[in-house]
């Protein structure tokens, strides 16, 4: 069995932890414990996707007050992915794939979408239905910033100030290439 980073806890909390972990898989299937493995301490499953709540969010390089600020976002809104969890501290992941700590009191459960941040001129057709052969009613240039109003897993009905439309999934940053969102 493959040790988890129980580095400086005392043996007994490794070994209580793997016997939890060997009854679970007996008991529930393993597939009830890797389910149970990708759950952070809030509870809720991780990774996932949310967005910031406010203009200015100080991002560390680790979970407390004390650990040093290495960049600050500056647009509320943005989404980011929650990928570890630490007390009330999240580490996130930004569309660049750049990660770092920041307070839960910072992050909003919203969905929020980037269209296509990792394009540089390709705008990205908004249609009036989920059809790519639909007439587009407006094309949306990279990173524009748009709330996710559901997902079906191929296409995502997202909308903005003064805009609505779909766009096909694949093409946006904050949602998960299958994901169903209402």
């Amino acid at each position: 069995m493959k040790r988890i980073g129980f580095r400086g806890a005392p043996r007994w909390a490794a070994m209580a932890f793997a016997t939890t972990l060997a009854a679970l898989t007996l008991s529930s299937g393993a597939a009830s414990a890797a389910e149970a493995l990708e759950r952070g301490a809030s509870g809720l499953p991780l990774p996932r996707f949310v967005s910031l709540s406010s203009s200015e969010v100080n991002v560390r390089v680790g979970p407390s007050f004390n650990h040093k600020v290495v960049w600050t976002f500056t647009k509320s809104g943005l989404p980011v992915e929650i990928v570890r969890e630490f007390g009330n501290w999240r580490q996130v992941r930004d569309a660049d794939g750049e990660e770092g700590w920041v307070h839960q009191s910072l992050l909003s459960g919203r969905r929020t979408v980037l269209v296509s941040p990792w394009s540089q001129n390709e705008n990205v057709p908004l249609r009036a239905e989920a059809k790519a052969s639909a007439h587009p009613v407006a094309y949306l240039q990279p990173n524009v910033l748009g709330n996710v109003d559901r997902c079906d897993g191929s296409w995502c009905s997202i909308s903005g100030k003064g805009w609505r439309g779909v766009v096909p999934q694949r093409q946006l940053w904050g949602v998960y290439p299958s994901e169903e969102v209402k």
